[in-house]
């Protein structure tokens, strides 16, 4: 199941052979709590070595893991554990102290010591890195079990947790593939992210987010080295990638915007060109962005829309967005997609509407314990995470805004998006995020939160117009505030909820 090579983070190193190893071992620990095929652990870890050794076990058992965002607090977790019904938790030691009010009594525990790497690249103190009194070394426990030797089992799918953006997260529970669909999704695989044996991989993101993990699993079964990053610096990454010859990476517009800041003697400094397939997605990308990144690194862009629901249906290449600017690329084989209006009926090509889209390719799923939610989000076969956009003649996809994203003017309807697109454009703004908040006479007003570029001073006055000489006066926010910086998930989405709640919580309503 591995392929040859190594994983290397910080100083640390290790044979892929031994890390299959261990992994092995790992899945023999874990049977023998009762974890089997179908059965659920979960883990609260970093990119790390152990991440990876727990992740494989679940595939050599058949198993689900739980992939939970260590960012969480725990009451978060608590309730995550308890929703996917955990049969064990791997954690970090210094992120035990974080979540251990939350951990489920009865749940068995395994602490993983924080190595140095990451314990630096996050800060952690040295006397919360090692295995607390009481509690079960990860790496002690799995030692004493002989290596996996089972037949294979048909491997499952993370179970993720939606971001939360809205409401309590959703597990998203998917189904072993098919055997007919076994071989249409590798390639969806290979096209997505550009995998060869022989690549240099740099995983520069967390491995909760589902695309990572993919990443991650592909560094490890491929004939080819895996380069952890522990935590995202623009520079860092360049050196790394210039170190090992870096060929693949996944990354978020965030991240390309940070590169972009470096000044341009520190760009100049390393020689990236041996990067070949660079696959981003999870936010839109700024048109000016993309077109910056492309300049400078070439045409190694390819950009997916998606969902961990229904994986990859729309991938696009740098040429496609060359051709058509701002498209998230066109159907992948086997993908089918409809565009409908409000009443479910289909609108003409090039009209705006919710997107539905379906795969031959992709694996039943469910949300855990709410089986309505996916059946509200169904039509004909295909499915809906709520954006809004079109398809133009020439089958290239473009995304408008996020359905609930959508502000009710005066009866008008506007998509943020747009706006937000716009000044993106100006001179001076990092990025912003544009919403509705209550107003007595029209319903909404639209705010735009503007986080300008370091040392840059920007007025109120300046971003009005420059949105007015681009878009109907309707569209220009009354309100314009500014921020250092604007809430994010980790894997790069603006969290909009925290700016729009406090406005619509003293309303006394939410739309």
């Amino acid at each position: 199941m591995f392929g040859s090579g190594k994983v290397i983070s910080g100083d640390r190193v290790i044979d892929k052979a031994d890390l299959e190893v261990r992994a092995r071992r790992a899945a023999t620990a874990l049977n023998s709590l009762g974890i089997d095929n179908g059965g659920v652990f979960a883990v609260f870890l970093r990119n790390d070595f152990a991440y990876l050794e727990a992740r494989m076990a679940a595939d050599f058992l058949g198993a689900y893991i739980v992939a939970t965002n260590w960012h969480q607090k725990d009451d978060e977790v608590g309730y995550i554990l308890s929703d996917c019904e955990a049969e064990a938790l791997i954690v970090h030691a210094d992120l035990l102290p974080q979540i251990e009010p939350g951990i489920p009594d009865g749940l068995p525990v395994y602490v993983v010591p924080t190595a140095v790497d990451l314990a630096e690249a996050y800060g952690a103190d040295a006397s919360i890195c090692t295995v607390p009194d009481g509690r079960t070394d990860w790496g002690q426990w799995i030692e004493g079990f002989e290596p996996w030797d089972a037949p294979g089992r048909p491997p499952r799918p993370a179970i993720m947790y939606t971001s939360g953006t809205t409401g309590r997260p959703k597990g998203v529970v998917k189904q072993p593939l098919k055997a007919d669909q076994v071989e249409m999704a590798a390639k969806l695989g290979a096209d997505t992210f550009g995998p060869r044996n022989g690549m240099v991989s740099l995983l520069c993101g967390p491995c909760y987010h589902s695309p990572l993990d993919v990443q991650a699993r592909q560094g490890l079964t491929y004939d080819a080295d895996l380069i952890i990053q522990p935590r995202f610096d623009a520079e860092e990454f360049l050196a790394l990638a210039e170190k090992y010859g870096a060929t693949n990476a996944h990354m978020v517009p965030v991240m390309f915007v940070r590169m972009l800041n470096l000044a341009e003697d520190v760009r100049a400094k390393y020689d990236i060109s041996s990067i070949e397939h660079i696959i981003h997605g999870a936010a839109p990308c700024p048109p000016e962005v993309k077109r910056a990144m492309i300049d400078w690194w070439g045409p190694v862009f390819w950009e997916y829309y998606g969902s961990t629901e229904l994986g990859v249906p729309v991938l696009g290449t740098s040429e496609d967005w060359l051709a058509r600017p701002g498209s998230a690329g066109r159907l992948v084989p086997g993908a089918t997609i409809k565009i409908v209006d409000d009443n479910g009926k289909e609108v003409p090509t090039g009209e705006v509407g919710e997107i539905f889209t379906g795969s031959t390719a992709r694996a039943e799923f469910t949300y855990k314990g709410r089986d309505a939610d996916r059946a509200e989000a169904e039509l004909d076969g295909m499915y809906s995470m709520g954006d809004i956009g079109y398809i133009d003649a020439d089958g290239y996809i473009f995304i408008s805004d996020r359905k609930r994203d959508m502000v009710i003017s005066g009866g008008v309807n506007i998509y943020p998006a747009e706006i937000e697109a716009a000044l993106t454009q100006m001179a001076g703004v990092n990025d912003c995020a544009v919403f509705g908040i209550p107003d007595d006479e029209f319903g909404e007003k639209l705010i735009a939160f503007v986080e300008p570029a370091p040392d840059t001073a920007l007025e109120v006055a300046s971003v009005q117009e420059h949105l007015r000489a681009h878009l109907a006066n309707y569209k220009v926010p009354r309100i314009v505030e500014f921020a250092a910086s604007l809430p994010r998930t980790p894997t790069g989405k603006i969290i909009k909820r925290e700016l729009r709640d406090p406005y619509w919580k003293e309303a006394g309503r939410t739309i």
